[in-house]
């Protein structure tokens, strides 16, 4: 029996796409993701998840096809494989006008937008669902996606953290630091809107971006929005570390998870924040029976739609070169720019034998897999929050069906163990999960506070703003 103070969060892990992760599915006559361009499908949906007391919608996102670049994407427009998919950004104006307490986290890779035009997106979007918004930091894991943006092929793995750095360095100081509190004044009679003095340009000039600045928006109900980050690789703990308050995984067993969390918390200590500055979210799929034996027979009907081809289409890994690895590949050959995190969780996963490019297609499609009663799934979520996890995003096999399941079956047996929330709490997302809508002072982001300030700096302190402006590098 778990902590009753202890709930675990609840994210609903869904894509603005036809086939996301659960490929195959999509077949199914009760599969209303085929017509995901259809906004009442996640209105809707939206709507249930907040009924049902889920804590946030988590959308995923790419900016290009995944596999070799070069080659023939034949089985992922066959299969509706992220292609087409549509932006969650925009979706999320739409959902945020149709909730009122469900958290809204989109994906937006450090590549994809200027920095100074996504601040002012999704202070828009705080704005517009009253402080609800969250942010997943990605670095891109496709070549076509980078060539969609200019860059010849995906950029280096480490170097692609250092952009990340500076990209955030950036809007931190739009988000934080150029507009003072109290410099939106509304005031009718002296006929002032906002405080010139109280509102500062940045003047960022870094390796990438130069940004004057100030940013366009007034300062959001949390100002910076909360900030995921599903990186695993040791570069990605390291900038969850510093700068993440959510961390999503897809660990194969509750043991795996438990050692990356202890390694990311010890590396945020080290980074000056504290253990539980920074929470953890596992990716599950449910399949739910009333009995153990309805359950099993439910997986073999949902086993009869999975595409073996769309999972191998989605695992593909590509050398430096971008070409494909054959999925016999033994992964200890495995020279690749993407998805390290998830290759050193498949050599952990299969220990009786060489593990090869194809168990990570077949980890993908059972390793975050729960089948049970609504009882045993809630046995299940004890262990994985006793290694550490600190929320379930669960991944659905339809939509709506999945979370319609989930809500119905799961959550008040988990309610009944004190696992998952009654109500929501107050205010803004951050508020509701950390007990407070602003970052706390411990995050890297918090430094920009008054930094622009011109009574708050000495004359070094705003050239070292000026040229670079860049945060101390952590290690």
């Amino acid at each position: 029996m778990t902590d009753p103070a202890r709930p675990l969060r609840f994210n609903a892990f869904v894509m603005n796409t036809n086939s996301h992760i659960q490929h195959g599915q999509w077949r199914r006559p009760d599969a209303g993701q085929v017509d995901f361009e259809n906004v009442d499908l996640w209105i809707d949906l939206a709507r249930t998840l907040e009924e049902a007391k889920f804590d946030a919608m988590f959308f995923a996102d790419v900016t290009g096809l995944y596999g070799d670049a070069d080659a023939d994407f034949e089985v992922y427009a066959r299969h509706g494989l992220q292609i087409p998919s549509n932006d969650p950004t925009v979706l999320l104006g739409a959902l945020a006008v149709s909730t009122t307490n469900l958290g809204l986290a989109l994906t937006s890779n450090v590549a994809q937008n200027h920095p100074f035009n996504f601040a002012r997106q999704v202070s828009t979007l705080d704005h517009i669902s009253r402080g609800r918004v969250a942010w997943n930091i990605v670095t891109g894991t496709q070549d076509n996606g980078a060539r969609n943006f200019g860059l010849p092929q995906l950029t280096d793995h480490t170097e692609r953290y250092r952009w990340a750095e500076e990209y955030v360095d950036v809007v931190y100081k739009l988000w934080e630091g150029s507009w003072d509190d109290g410099a939106l004044v509304k005031d009718r009679e002296r006929g002032i809107y906002a405080d010139a003095s109280r509102i500062h340009k940045i003047h960022h000039e870094g390796e990438r971006y130069r940004v004057e600045g100030p940013h366009l928006p007034a300062p959001s109900p949390q100002r910076t929005p909360l900030l995921f980050q599903a990186g695993s690789s040791e570069s990605g703990r390291r900038f969850a570390a510093r700068h993440a308050e959510a961390t999503f995984i897809i660990a194969p067993s509750p043991e795996i998870a438990r050692r990356q969390i202890e390694h990311t918390r010890q590396l945020a200590v080290e980074a000056g924040r504290r253990p539980e500055d920074i929470t953890f979210y596992q990716g599950l799929s449910f399949i739910i029976g009333d009995t153990e034996e309805a359950a099993r027979e439910k997986e073999a009907e949902y086993d009869r739609f999975v595409s073996n081809e769309g999972y191998l289409a989605h695992s593909a890994l590509v050398d430096k070169t971008g070409r494909v690895y054959d999925p016999a590949t033994p992964i200890k050959d495995i020279d690749t720019n993407t998805a390290r995190g998830f290759l050193a969780w498949a050599s952990q996963a299969v220990p009786d034998r060489e593990p090869v490019v194809e168990d990570v297609a077949l980890l993908t499609r059972s390793a975050s897999r729960v089948v049970g009663t609504p009882e045993q799934i809630a046995d299940e979520l004890v262990k994985w929050q006793a290694a550490g996890v600190d929320g379930i995003n669960v991944i659905n096999w339809v939509l709506p069906g999945s979370f319609e399941e989930f809500a119905e079956k799961v959550l008040p047996v988990l309610r009944a163990r004190g696992l998952a929330q009654e109500e929501y709490a107050p205010g803004p997302l951050r508020q509701k999960l950390f007990g407070s809508p602003l970052l706390n002072d411990r995050h890297p982001a918090a430094r920009y506070r008054g930094a622009f300030s011109a009574h708050a700096r000495t004359w070094d302190e705003a050239a070292d703003l000026r040229s670079g402006g860049r945060l101390p590098q952590l290690t």
